[in-house]
């Protein structure tokens, strides 16, 4: 009988644990709908904010002053963004705000870039693809070992044979200690992937949290020491590699303020915003040479902001409150205990209760 009690007991404890695992899974299969924000850019040609708001089959094109556009005036107030449509319809601006336009500039200097926090919030592999910067040929290509860093220096590892290679081992340690880089490597940041126009290698932060651009050209080790403005201490690296070569990276500080750092001059700007913490923010940046649209999403809404591309200033911000749903808004009484194991939050699976 006792045995048959406890069965009983774990049966029922079991199917608790199940019904508030899946049952709000299923209610949010079935009412849960997609943060509804408008795809908004700043338009330099208005200084104003414009979006298009989507109802049914019909789209609207209107700014935060109630202008409503056509499809063809929405393309002309940003031509930056719809640069290949104006080309084709041969309306293609020859200038704005008194800088002379081309097709051409449209092309490399236009980026974009996002973070989220699930990207952000995953455990590091630990191996490290090293590119040659500067081949000679127009293909990038995957070299034929990694690299790891260890408390005492670098090692880069044959994947054919698995074995460590000592001498190019040794060399690339050397450089980096010549520098003043102390080991071990608290991030290790970069973009080691074949399919970019070309390769700046890696940010390196070291133990004592100085900054390092490391690099391989022409075989040899690229190692240069980033001076930092004073107090700042980095939290996260993001490189970027666009096609304008504007920029190395974006970086965030333990105050959650986010800079740029610049490609010649390796001076680090700060950016207009008042705050940024990647592993609970996401965010997009939508760049040209006159301005960036910088959009920040939280859990309580999306913050639109207009970058000035020189400066990094803000010029103007907007805000897009998330406005729950009826279902949103009944989920906590109906449901007010929820099972998940996983969150975008964090990088741990266990099981945890209403965890946001």
């Amino acid at each position: 009988m006792t045995m048959i009690r406890f069965t009983k007991l774990f049966l029922g404890f079991t199917l608790v644990w199940l019904a508030i695992w899946l049952i709000p899974s299923v209610y949010d299969f079935f009412f849960a709908r997609l943060q509804n924000v408008p795809f908004t850019l700043y338009s330099t040609v208005i200084d104003d904010f414009a979006w298009i708001e989507r109802t049914g089959d019909r789209s609207i094109r209107i700014d935060r002053a109630g202008n409503r556009y056509s499809e063809q005036e929405y393309d002309s107030i940003l031509p930056m963004f719809y640069y290949r449509q104006l080309i084709a319809d041969e309306k293609f601006p020859t200038e704005l705000k008194g800088v002379e336009l081309t097709p051409r500039m449209a092309q490399t200097e236009n980026f974009s870039f996002k973070s989220t926090p699930s990207a952000v919030n995953v455990s590091p592999i630990g191996l490290y693809p090293l590119l040659e910067s500067l081949s000679g040929r127009v293909d990038l290509e995957m070299p034929g070992d990694v690299f790891r860093m260890t408390g005492t220096g670098i090692e880069f590892v044959d994947m054919e044979t698995n074995t460590v290679e000592t001498e190019k081992s040794r060399i690339f340690t050397d450089a980096l200690l010549r520098k003043g880089f102390r080991f071990p490597a608290r991030i290790i940041a970069g973009n080691p992937i074949v399919r970019k126009e070309y390769d700046e290698g890696y940010m390196l932060l070291d133990d004592g949290g100085a900054l390092f651009h490391f690099k391989q050209v022409k075989g040899r080790p690229y190692c240069r020491a980033i001076e930092l403005p004073e107090g700042m201490d980095i939290a996260h690296i993001f490189p970027t590699e666009f096609r304008n070569r504007r920029y190395h990276a974006f970086l965030t500080d333990r105050d959650n303020r986010m800079y740029a750092l610049s490609t010649h001059t390796y001076e680090i700007k700060p950016i207009g915003i008042p705050s940024f913490d990647p592993t609970r923010e996401a965010i997009t940046i939508i760049g040209n040479p006159f301005d960036w649209t910088l959009t920040r999403s939280t859990l309580q809404g999306v913050t639109v902001y207009a970058i000035d591309a020189q400066t990094l200033q803000c010029i103007d911000s907007m805000r897009h409150p998330d406005v729950p749903s009826w279902a949103e808004k009944l989920r906590p009484y109906v449901m007010p205990l929820r099972l998940t194991f996983t969150s975008q939050f964090d990088r741990d699976v266990l099981p945890r209760l209403n965890a946001e």
